[in-house]
């Protein structure tokens, strides 16, 4: 196996031997090389074997092992396996940028079958397997590799692979292992093989729904993500209000204007709804703000235990309500608030508890805390980070334990109607809010500790006072 520059990446090497990665308008500071190494950088152009590099080994050798590792953590590099006849059969494409082949040992006796999360499609003119559970996707040109996955449809041992396929067999099957394309069974004959692939909260999950929750996120991909405007010059804009349809009209605005005079507190809350981009830090959002906003929006109210559908042995289940409505009185949502400035309040990283109407600090890394805020400026487009920053995370079972082929549509829906809630009580309070599209599931895994697919989040909303200038800002 080979390490490669992807193509969009150029390395050039600075005065005083620093060699730095240039993409697009980007560059990556990747530390200083002696002579020698910045020479051999040259075979990352072409493919430099992994075999030759030894963390372990003096000189050249052990400078080139640092350089190939720092590469991969910013996610620079594509890795080659070569077939039978030294062609590239199978190319490995990193979806994390900490991603790192590794390929433990098999055994002839082991019984391997394909992660029922894994799918190959087109893209472009290559094929490309993937599994929103794996670090990499892996474009593959051998056609007796694809054979190969379809017969790992039923579990397969590994002798029989290594005999039939015409590739360099344990390589590959060990980093499909690795990336949880493939995964091992007890044995040959395992009853159920949903239960056998992961822990408990991994069995509640259907494929579209782990698909679309690791895809629409960032974190687990390299997809494009966010307002990149994809068909701008190739299609135009849908208008922003739908043309009219054909037939009678029944004109409402005579009826809505004889009510003017009566509008309802709740109209005119909804009226002055605002995304607020820009905060006061003079006079920041004080603790007693958040707790009345949590309080409002968020923090449990009664509860019951209610029985299953008839038919399902008499078992009961607990029920939590809030504020908000939720599908199936899940309430599978939990609030986590990053901290910048609050008076009263510590910087840092907190769970609420809704059941318990407080705040519990979470130790994270520094440098985590920074990336968080950091993707949401980016995310708001605004030169400063907000003064807290909520985190929408879901507990996916608390649904899909209910519901089949609908459970991450229904969380979608209950994340809509949570962010409506906290935008009306941000308003009604007189503080700023704002919605944010993308959040980062790799991001708050390594936060919380949390797997991604247990608890994870869906959305994020910016709290805190307006600045004087965001008074009356987009709606």
């Amino acid at each position: 196996m080979s390490a490669q520059l992807i193509p969009q990446i150029a390395l050039e090497r600075r005065a005083g031997g620093e060699i730095v990665a240039c993409f697009e308008a980007h560059s990556v500071g990747l530390g200083k090389l002696s002579p020698g190494a910045a020479e051999r950088v040259k075979t990352l152009r072409t493919g430099l074997p992994l075999r030759t590099l030894s963390s372990d080994a003096g000189g050249i050798n052990k400078e080139m092992h640092g350089l190939v590792r720092r590469l991969a953590r910013h996610g620079l590099l594509e890795y080659r396996l070569s077939g039978a006849g030294g062609e590239d059969g199978v190319v490995i494409e990193p979806q994390r940028p900490d991603y790192w082949p590794q390929a433990p040992q098999l055994r002839n006796a082991d019984i391997l079958v394909l992660s029922r999360f894994a799918y190959l499609r087109r893209r472009g003119k290559d094929m490309v397997l993937e599994s929103p559970l794996a670090g990499a996707l892996f474009k593959i040109d051998d056609p007796k590799v694809v054979s190969m996955l379809a017969t790992l449809a039923s579990p397969q041992c590994v002798g029989r692979l290594r005999r039939e396929l015409d590739f360099p067999a344990d390589e590959l099957l060990a980093l499909l292992l690795d990336s949880r394309i493939l995964f091992k069974l007890a044995s040959a004959r395992a009853s159920g093989l949903r239960s056998e692939e992961g822990d408990e909260s991994l069995i509640l999950w259907d494929f579209h729904d782990l698909l679309f929750h690791a895809r629409s996120t960032q974190g687990r991909h390299a997809n494009p993500l966010g307002g990149v405007y994809p068909y701008a010059g190739v299609i135009a804009p849908l208008p922003a209000v739908r043309p009219r349809w054909p037939g009678k009209r029944i004109d409402l605005r005579r009826l809505s204007h004889t009510h003017a005079r009566a509008v309802s507190p709740a109209a005119k809350l909804l009226g002055r709804r605002r995304s607020t981009r820009s905060f006061d830090d003079r006079r920041p959002i004080t603790l007693a703000e958040i707790a009345r906003f949590l309080d409002t929006a968020a923090r449990v109210g009664p509860r019951r235990r209610g029985k299953l559908d008839p038919g399902k042995d008499g078992a009961t289940i607990g029920y939590a309500a809030r504020p908000y409505p939720s599908g199936g009185a899940s309430y599978e949502l939990e609030l986590y608030l990053a901290v910048d400035k609050c008076e009263g309040l510590a910087s840092g990283f907190y769970h609420y508890d809704a059941g318990r109407h407080a705040l519990t600090a979470i130790a994270v890394d520094a440098r985590a805390l920074e990336a968080l805020f950091t993707g949401a400026e980016i995310a708001m487009g605004t030169p400063a980070v907000p003064q807290v920053l909520i985190t929408i995370a879901a507990r996916f079972g608390r649904v899909a334990w209910k519901y089949s082929s609908i459970a991450y549509a229904l969380i979608l829906k209950d994340v809509g109607v949570l962010m409506q809630t906290l935008y009306l009580v941000a308003s009604d309070m007189g503080l700023g809010g704002c919605a944010i599209g993308s959040v980062n599931i790799d991001l708050f895994e390594r936060m919380t500790g949390i797997e991604f697919h247990v608890e994870g989040p869906i959305g994020q909303f910016a709290l805190g006072r307006a600045a004087p200038n965001e008074a009356r800002g987009r709606r």
